[in-house]
C-alpha cells in the first residue's frame, strides 16, 4: 500500500538543501534555548554553579533523549508501515501508545512495586496486547489500511476511555501520570537517554540484519512467499522490534504522537525508496522532528513551564497529516463496508414495527430500575427500596437514555448527510471538537451548564463543517472522508490532553467529560436530555424529505428542487447540537452514534423517516443497557457509562467492517 502510489520526489540538489535547513533549524532553537533561559534567583557564584547543573543535568539530556525518542519512533514507523503495506501506520493509529499507557496507569495505581522492577515491561505488555488485538480484528481483510486504523481507534478510544476511569478511581496518585503521558521530555538526569540508546543502537542493528525480508514485505504476499520469504515470522519479528522501540519511548517520556507517521511519510518525499535508504532517513527525520518541536515548546513556554507537553505538540501534527497523506488511499469503500450502505431494496418493515421496539425498550429500562447489586448480591428493589433508590437510578437512567437517543439520531443524520454508512459523531471528529468547545468555554467563560452546552455545541458544529466540506469535494470518497473524520479527532484529542496536562481544575472537568461519567446525573441532567429530545428530535420528523434526498448527491438532490446548502447547514447544527447535550451526558466515546442507525437499516427501516425513529430507539435502549452494565459490573464502585458504550460499540464496528471478509475477501 504505501508504495502503490508514487510520491512527489524533491531534486537532489532540493533533498541536500532540506537535510541541512532541518538540521540547522534543530541546532539553532537549541542554541536559542539555551541562551534565553532567565536567570536563576540566586549569587553570582552559585548561579553559575546552578546553571551548569542546569544545562548538563536538564537541558542536555533533555535535547539528546529527544533525539534519540524520534530516531526510535522514526524507525518504529518505517517498520510498521512497511511490514503492514500502510502508509499511515504509527503507534498512534495502530492503538500501540494507549495500550502501553494503560498498561503503565493500571500498573502504577494498582501494582507500583511491577513499575518500580520493570516499568518497560509493562508498557511493552499493553503495546503488544494492543497491537495484536487490532491486527486480529482486520487480519480476515488481510490487514486492509483503512480497517488497520479504524481498529486502532477503537482499541485507543477504549484505552482511553479505559485509562480515564483508573484515574478518576484513584485520584490525584496518578493524575500525574495522565500528565506525564502527555509526552513530556522534562529532564533531571542522563536515565532516559543511556536506557534509550542502546535499545536504539540494538533495534537498528537487527533491522539491517532484516534488509532482505524488508524489502520482500513490500511485496504482495503470494511473490514474497515464492521468492523463499517466511512471512509470518518476518512480519512478527519486524512487528515485535517496532512495539518494543515504541514502548521503550513510552515508558521512558510518556506518548509522543505522530512522529512515527510524519517520518517516513517525510523520507519519502525527500526521496527515499528502498528499505536501506528509509533505514537511515526516518530515524534522522524523527530525531530532528522531535528535536525541532521540543526547542519550539520550551521557547514559546514562560521561564522555566513548556508552552505544552513536546507529545501533545507533535499530536497537532497528526491531524493536518494525515489530511495530507489522504491521497494515498483509494477513495472507494472495500466491498464488505459497501455493502453497509443504506439501499433501498429488500422488504422495509413498517412504522408499526416501531411499537414492539419501544416496548422492548421501556422493559430494559423498567428491569434496569428494580435489578441490580446490593450488599447482598443481586436486589429486586419494591415497596420503599424502590422510592429510595429511584432518586438516585432514575435520573441517570433518563440522561442516559436520552444521551443514546440523541446520538442515534445525530448519527443517522450524518450518514444521510455525508452519503458514508460509517459515519457518527465519533468517527468523524465530531464528539472530540465538542472537546475543544468544552476547554475553550472552561477557559474564556464562568464555569456554568449554559457555557458548557454552549462550548461543546459551537466545538461540535465547527468539527462537522468542515467535515461537510471534506464530503463535498469531488473524489474524496467515503474511505478518505473516515480518514478526514479521525483526522479531525487526532487534533482535536490532541487540544484536550494538552488543557489536561495542566492539571488543574479545568483539567479535572475535562478528564470527568471525557469518562462518561452518569454517577452524578440529577435532575438537571435529565430534564436537559428530555427537552433536547423533544426540541431537537421532532423537527427533525419534517424534514424527511431532505433526509432520504441527500444521499444521491449534490446534482441529484437539486434536480429534484432540494435547496443543498441551507438544508446542510441546518442538519448539520442541529446534529452538531444533538451530539452536544449527548457529550455533555455521557462523554465523546460511546460509538453509539456509529452503530444505532446500522442496527435499525439492519432491523428492516431503509427509509428516513422510519430509520431515523428507529435510530433513536436503538440509540437510548443500547445506552440504557450500558448505563445498569456500568452501574452493577463493579459493585459498589460506579463506572463511566461511556466506556461500556465504546466497549459495545467498538466491536460492533470492527464486526461490521469485517462481517464481509467470508465473501469478498
Amino acid at each position: 500500500m504505501a508504495e502503490a502510489l508514487p510520491a512527489t520526489r524533491l531534486p537532489p540538489s532540493g533533498q541536500t538543501g532540506a537535510w541541512l535547513l532541518a538540521a540547522l533549524m534543530a541546532a539553532l532553537l537549541f542554541a536559542l534555548v539555551v541562551a534565553t533561559r532567565p536567570p536563576l534567583p540566586a549569587s553570582p557564584g552559585l548561579a553559575r554553579t546552578l546553571e551548569g547543573i542546569l544545562l548538563w543535568q536538564s537541558l542536555v539530556p533533555r535535547a539528546v533523549t529527544a533525539l534519540l525518542s524520534g530516531a526510535a519512533l522514526g524507525l518504529a514507523g518505517m517498520l510498521l508501515q512497511r511490514v503492514l503495506r500502510n502508509p499511515i501506520a504509527d503507534s498512534s493509529t495502530l492503538g500501540i501508545a494507549s495500550g502501553a499507557q494503560l498498561a503503565l496507569t493500571v500498573a502504577t495505581a494498582y501494582a507500583p512495586a511491577l513499575m518500580a522492577f520493570w516499568g518497560e515491561g509493562v508498557a511493552f505488555a499493553g503495546a503488544i496486547a494492543a497491537v495484536m488485538l487490532v491486527l486480529g480484528l482486520s487480519w480476515r481483510q488481510r490487514l486492509d489500511p483503512m480497517t488497520v486504523v479504524l481498529s486502532g481507534m477503537v482499541v485507543s478510544l477504549i484505552c482511553a476511555a479505559a485509562s480515564a476511569v483508573v484515574i478518576l478511581a484513584r485520584g490525584e496518585y496518578v493524575l500525574s501520570l495522565f500528565i506525564w503521558g502527555a509526552g513530556s521530555l522534562n529532564q533531571q538526569s542522563w536515565d532516559a537517554a543511556l536506557a534509550l540508546a542502546p535499545r536504539l543502537a540494538l533495534s537498528a542493528i537487527v533491522a539491517a540484519a532484516l534488509l532482505r525480508p524488508l524489502a520482500l514485505l513490500g511485496l504482495d504476499d503470494d511473490m514474497a512467499r515464492s521468492l523463499g520469504l517466511a512471512l509470518h515470522a518476518a512480519r512478527f519479528a519486524v512487528l515485535a522490534i517496532a512495539v518494543w522501540l515504541a514502548a521503550s519511548v513510552t515508558a521512558a517520556v510518556g506518548v509522543i504522537g505522530f512522529v512515527g507517521l510524519a517520518a517516513p511519510a517525510l523520507a519519502r518525499e525527500l526521496g527515499a525508496r528502498t528499505p536501506r535508504q528509509m533505514l537511515l532517513a526516518a530515524p534522522a527525520l524523527g530525531a530532528l522532528l522531535l528535536s525541532i518541536t521540543d526547542s519550539v515548546v520550551q521557547l514559546l513556554g514562560s521561564g522555566f513551564n513548556d508552552l505544552a507537553p513536546t507529545g501533545a505538540a507533535t499530536a497537532l501534527l497528526g491531524g493536518p497529516l494525515l489530511i495530507w497523506l489522504m491521497r494515498r488511499v483509494p477513495p472507494a469503500l472495500p466491498p464488505q463496508v459497501a455493502d453497509l450502505a443504506p439501499r433501498s431494496g429488500g422488504r422495509a418493515a413498517s412504522l408499526r414495527a416501531l411499537v414492539p421496539l419501544a416496548a422492548a425498550i421501556a422493559a430494559i429500562a423498567a428491569l434496569g430500575l428494580v435489578v441490580g447489586m446490593g450488599p447482598d448480591g443481586w436486589q429486586l428493589a419494591t415497596g420503599p427500596i424502590f422510592q429510595d433508590l429511584l432518586p438516585f437510578r432514575g435520573p441517570r437512567l433518563a440522561a442516559a437514555g436520552c444521551a443514546g437517543a440523541l446520538l442515534g439520531a445525530a448519527g443517522c443524520l450524518m450518514q444521510r448527510l455525508t452519503a458514508n454508512p460509517l459515519a457518527g459523531p465519533e468517527v468523524l471528529g465530531v464528539s472530540a471538537g465538542g472537546g475543544v468547545g468544552l476547554m475553550l468555554a472552561l477557559t474564556v467563560l464562568p464555569a456554568s451548564p449554559f457555557a458548557m452546552l454552549a462550548g461543546v455545541a459551537g466545538g461540535s458544529l465547527v468539527v462537522l463543517l468542515v467535515m461537510l466540506f471534506f464530503a463535498a469535494r469531488p473524489g474524496i470518497g467515503p474511505q478518505r472522508l473516515l480518514l478526514a473524520g479521525i483526522a479531525m479527532g487526532a487534533l482535536c484529542m490532541a487540544l484536550v490532553s494538552t488543557a489536561l496536562a495542566q492539571g488543574d481544575l479545568r483539567a479535572y472537568m475535562l478528564l470527568v467529560w471525557l469518562s462518561g461519567s452518569t454517577n452524578r446525573a440529577g435532575e438537571l441532567e435529565a430534564w436537559t436530555g428530555l427537552i433536547a429530545c423533544v426540541v431537537l428530535i421532532a423537527p427533525i420528523l419534517l424534514a424527511v424529505r431532505w433526509l432520504d434526498l441527500l444521499p444521491l448527491g449534490e446534482a441529484g438532490s437539486r434536480s429534484l428542487g432540494l435547496p443543498v446548502a441551507g438544508s446542510r447547514l441546518c442538519l448539520a447544527a442541529v446534529a452538531a447540537l444533538m451530539t452536544a447535550v449527548a457529550s455533555l451526558l455521557v462523554g465523546p466515546l460511546s460509538l453509539i452514534g456509529l452503530i444505532a442507525p446500522h442496527l435499525a437499516r439492519m432491523a428492516g427501516f431503509p427509509r428516513a423517516r422510519d430509520q431515523l425513529l428507529a435510530s433513536v430507539l436503538i440509540g437510548g435502549g443500547v445506552m440504557i443497557v450500558a448505563d445498569w452494565l456500568a452501574r452493577i459490573v463493579a459493585f459498589p464502585y460506579q463506572m463511566p457509562v461511556g466506556l461500556f458504550a465504546a466497549l459495545i460499540g467498538g466491536p460492533y464496528l470492527i464486526w461490521q467492517l469485517n462481517r464481509g471478509g467470508g465473501r469478498n475477501g
